[in-house]
């Protein structure tokens, strides 16, 4: 099992910039591929930003491409994602995910976190 809590979420205005974090306990968190997803009110879960085990692979979605970054410290068990510019159309709760391989698909995470809101404002 591993045991995911993410925060750092809040209000910013647009153009703005919050970082998240994402706390790991149980199994090895070095072991998984971690990745962010958030869910819009009334939209699916989508991607965000993966980081493959060891921290090399990133992998961003084409909206937030330049703008996020997504790191990891596996002696600390926490993944960030950086988040900068953001735009209103960002608003959602973030959840981080944990799992095997890397992938940009929630089904392919088995271990997710309960989630921190994230508002933009324009």
């Amino acid at each position: 099992q591993v045991q995911l809590v993410e925060s750092g979420g809040g209000l910013v205005q647009a153009g703005g910039s919050l970082r998240l974090s994402c706390a790991a306990s149980g199994r090895t968190f070095s072991n998984y591929a971690m990745g962010w997803f958030r869910q819009a009110p009334g939209k699916e879960r989508e991607f965000v930003a993966a980081i493959q085990w060891r921290g090399g692979a990133t992998y961003y979605a084409d909206s937030v491409k330049g703008r996020f970054t997504i790191s990891r410290d596996n002696a600390k068990n926490i993944l960030y994602v950086q988040m900068n510019s953001l735009k209103p159309e960002d608003t959602a709760v973030y959840y981080c995910a944990a799992g095997n391989p890397i992938a940009v698909v929630s089904l392919a995470y088995g271990y997710w976190g309960q989630g921190t809101q994230v508002t933009v404002s324009s």
